[in-house]
Formats: structure tokens, sequence, C-alpha cells
């Protein structure tokens, strides 16, 4: 499998199943057999992955990825005795870091929840080809993650304007809105994974949906509220 295809999903489920360090192997970079250099991908992620790991509490030398041909496997045996030996001197997940098992797999889950959001907010860095070796450490910061994390975005419907059409509802790809033909819709934020849909695909002449960054939205209507408040269809001229 191209090393391209490992998600930043993939690693964060990998420590919260309990691993204590996740290890990836790629072609050479500039050495793509399939032309798409999926390689650089796996690279650029795996170095947001790190500094998420870092913002999270979590040791980042805990991911590693390394990049050889099929023909060098003293290569690749070398690189998994070494990260073998890095992550048994660091001992279990959280424990070198002073973090309870508990906060481990909470922080984790955080994170996995706010993947497409990641994804979504830093898709042109990461499709970036760090053909250069020198500005790879500094491709993402500690201080970028942690504004990345600041600046969540939460959206929500406004009861007075959502007209209950159910297009957000029926466009939202992880089915995070709930609503019917005659009720106010609402967007479960737990589950709701910041990509931005219900917003872009709200009708105008509606403009029911809001992004809040940063802060809570307001809390949603209550049961007995949701009946849509109809608009007046404005007057022909004569």
């Amino acid at each position: 499998m191209c090393s391209g295809r490992v998600d930043l999903a993939h690693v964060i489920r990998a420590f919260e199943n309990g691993m204590d360090g996740v290890y990836l192997g790629g072609c050479r970079l500039n050495e793509c057999n399939y032309i798409t250099h999926g390689n650089y991908d796996a690279l650029a992620m795996v170095l947001l992955a790190r500094r998420i790991l870092q913002h999270i509490g979590l040791h980042p030398e805990r991911l590693r990825i390394e990049f050889m041909s099929s023909a060098d496997g003293m290569l690749f045996a070398e690189g998994v005795n070494d990260f073998v030996r890095t992550v048994k001197a660091l001992g279990p997940l959280g424990r070198a870091e002073g973090l309870a098992p508990g906060e481990v797999a909470a922080r984790l889950a955080e994170v996995r929840k706010l993947v497409p959001w990641i994804k979504l907010a830093k898709r042109d860095k990461l499709a970036a080809r760090l053909t250069d070796p020198a500005g790879r450490e500094g491709h993402f910061t500690a201080e970028e993650v942690a504004a990345l994390f600041r600046e969540v975005p939460a959206y929500y419907i406004d009861p007075q304007k959502c007209q209950a059409c159910r297009i957000c509802a029926g466009r939202c790809p992880v089915e995070a809105i709930d609503g019917g033909k005659q009720r106010v819709h609402v967007i479960d934020q737990e589950r709701c994974i910041k990509c931005g849909t219900c917003l872009a695909v709200c009708p105008e002449r509606f403009q029911a949906v809001t992004c809040f960054v940063g802060v809570p939205p307001p809390p949603p209507p209550a049961e007995d509220r949701r009946t849509p408040v109809r608009r007046k269809k404005a007057a022909a001229a004569p």
C-alpha cells in the first residue's frame, strides 16, 4: 500500500488502541512507482501528527517515518530496531509523559474527532512537496498547531432563520443534523466533524447557519420551540 494512503486518523487510532509507537515506511522520495508521490503526503502528515502529539502532551518521537526501497532490507531492519529501542526507552504511552491512561485516551479521542477539520484547515500544507530537508522540521510549528486547536469552528443553525428545508441534513456526511420537514434543524455538536458543509449548502435566502470560532455556540432550542418561523414572501412589485 502507498504510504500516502496512511491517514492521520489511522495514526491516532493506533495510539488509541494502545500502541506505544507508530512506524511508517515509505518508498524513497522522488522514486514513486505510480507518479503520485504519496510519500510526500505521508511525510507532511507525519510532521503534523508529531506536532499534534507534542501539543497534547505525548512525546513526538513515538511516531517516525523513514523512506527506503524494496532492496533496502538492512536499512529497514536497522530503522525498525532503532525505533523499537527509542520507544522502549520512552516506556508505555503516557507514563513517561506523566499522563494517566484515561487522560491519554480522552486527548486522543478529541484529536480523532477533529481530524476532518484539521485536514481541511491544513490541506494546502499537507499537500506540499517538501523536497528540501532543511525546511521539514519547521513546516508545522507548535504555535501553529496550538492556534489550530484554539480556533476550532462550531456550526449553529439559527432557529429563527431555519426553514426546515432539510438540505443541510441531507448533505451532512456524518448525519449530525437532526430535523424533519416541519422541525427546526439542530446540529449535534458531539457528532459534528467541523467540515462546514451545512454552512456551504444552506440557501443564501435563509442564511440560517452561523460559524462560531473558538467559542461554544448557543444551546439548541427546546423541543417545543422547533417549529419553523415561516417567512412571508415579499410582495410583488406593481
